[in-house]
């Protein structure tokens, strides 16, 4: 499975470790920008994509706009899953609202059922 998150405070592959996940067959990829946001998730073509809500300098509900329409157009595939996660559940719901299947608050990702497969 591959994962790529955008989040620029915690380190996701640790978090997801500390809470008992076995990354042995997730190739994760972090990046801590959304820096080229479009052209990282093309050329990564990830199974999962992770979308921190606060990250610079474009927000993750905007990179989540943009690759919808990028999706719309043919430029791009879309991800199998696509995960909003802020502390704020408010956010989390706005990511919702424009197409992530899962808002999580960031401290839970270990508790989506991907993980277990």
């Amino acid at each position: 499975m591959k994962v790529l998150a955008f989040e620029d405070s915690f380190d996701i592959a640790a978090m997801l470790i500390s809470a008992g996940i076995d990354l042995s067959n997730v190739e994760l990829q972090q990046l801590w920008t959304t820096d080229d946001y479009l052209n990282q998730i093309k050329s990564n073509s990830p199974d999962i994509l992770l979308l921190d809500h606060f990250i610079p300098p474009t927000k993750g509900l905007e990179v989540l706009q943009h690759l919808n329409r990028a999706v719309t157009s043919g430029d791009i595939e879309r991800p199998e899953i696509i995960v909003g996660m802020s502390s704020a559940s408010m956010a989390n719901e706005r990511m919702l609202q424009f197409g992530a299947d899962y808002g999580v608050i960031k401290f839970d990702l270990s508790k989506l059922p991907f993980w277990k497969t």
